[in-house]
């Protein structure tokens, strides 16, 4: 499969025109655009545009309600539940992580957790909306469960990222993980490539270790058995109870704590969402100190690691966010990566609302 180059800003337009076609607004429109590409601008493919039929199918089959209105089911000065009403993830996650940010800029913390949402995109807008603001962001959140419990062969927990930033120098600190081995994202990055799984990534419905992509975008869905597994693979000796339990801990912040649903039960079928659930926190860390000092103090320490002792044939070591920004200049620059079976499906997309591909989608000659 090849990719083509495409021109940020003429993508960017033309998700603004269809999540308007989808009945958002245009502010809203812009908020799910922008956490989109973000994704694509970071390097990650799997929670970019490639995502955007996955939007049109579930808006198409109700399950994504566009004109759902979040509500505050209970509140303290530094903590809030939210019942994301079906609506669109990134929506809820904003407001969800904007509430936080308030509360942590009066009381020093601010935490909420939400339940009856939908896919998020990546984590780590979240926890930057917080580091933007001179505070520390965390954003969880917990999905269809397509991971394996340690010892298990069904599919129990989601693939449950974790995301933290902080603000450093010269770029921030920012950490964004699934705490499964890989994303389903990815997973259906291989199958639209139609390229085998590397081994050590999933399980099929037997237990027994797979390269077949079909084994996770048909089977697990279908609660036919199997699922990728978490972080750290299928053994003990090799830290797999380990990412099982950060999944496990995830679904506690995020189903758990808001009283919604558990990755065992968040469906992609169906009407009136997918009971994602997620957690966003924002925390002052002044209540430990001055704040300079303390960023001082992180990216001296990030500078130290980055300068350490290679091991051998390795030339660079790199911080958590460090990638990300690279990434973000090179393809601000010299255009977004996407694949000919995404752009085919962004071409349908656009059929369907009878807009003309061909004026946003700008390729780059390499």
């Amino acid at each position: 499969m090849t990719y083509s180059k495409v021109k940020y800003e003429g993508l960017k337009k033309l998700c603004h025109i269809v999540f308007e076609k989808f009945g958002f607004n245009r502010e809203d429109s812009k908020t799910i655009t922008d956490v989109l590409l973000l994704s694509d601008l970071y390097g990650t493919e799997s929670h970019g545009v490639q995502r955007l039929i996955k939007y049109y199918n579930e808006i198409k089959q109700g399950l994504i309600i566009v004109n759902s209105n979040p509500q505050i089911i209970s509140e303290t000065p530094i903590s809030a539940v939210i019942d994301g009403k079906a609506g669109m993830g990134q929506l809820i996650g904003k407001k969800a992580m904007n509430i936080a940010i308030k509360k942590a800029k009066t009381s020093g913390i601010g935490m909420v957790s939400v339940r009856n949402s939908n896919h998020y995109g990546i984590a780590g807008y979240y926890a930057k909306m917080a580091e933007k603001e001179g505070l520390m962001g965390i954003s969880m959140t917990n999905s269809p469960a397509v991971t394996v419990p340690t010892f298990g062969k069904e599919a129990m927990l989601g693939t449950n990222p974790i995301a933290i930033s902080i603000p450093a120098e010269p770029y921030p600190f920012l950490m964004d993980m699934a705490t499964s081995v890989v994303t389903r994202g990815k997973i259906e990055v291989y199958n639209k490539k139609k390229e085998p799984l590397p081994l050590g990534l999933a399980l099929n419905k037997d237990g027994e270790d797979t390269t077949d992509p079909y084994d996770i975008i048909y089977n697990v869905p279908k609660k036919l058995g199997g699922g990728l597994l978490p972080l750290g693979g299928s053994k003990e000796l090799t830290g797999g109870h380990k990412g099982y339990g950060f999944a496990l801990a995830v679904e506690i912040f995020t189903a758990i704590l808001s009283g919604g649903d558990t990755g065992n039960y968040v469906h992609l079928d169906g009407k009136g969402g997918s009971g994602t659930c997620h957690f966003l926190c924002a925390v002052d860390y002044g209540m430990f100190g001055d704040k300079k000092s303390i960023e001082k103090r992180l990216s001296r320490y990030l500078s130290e690691l980055r300068n350490s002792k290679k091991a051998k044939g390795a030339v660079r070591i790199y911080t958590h966010g460090e990638k990300e920004v690279e990434s973000y200049n090179d393809k601000i620059k010299n255009g977004i990566p996407i694949n000919d079976a995404t752009l085919n499906e962004i071409g349908n997309i656009c059929k369907f609302f009878h807009i003309n591909s061909s004026n946003y989608i700008i390729k780059i000659k390499s």
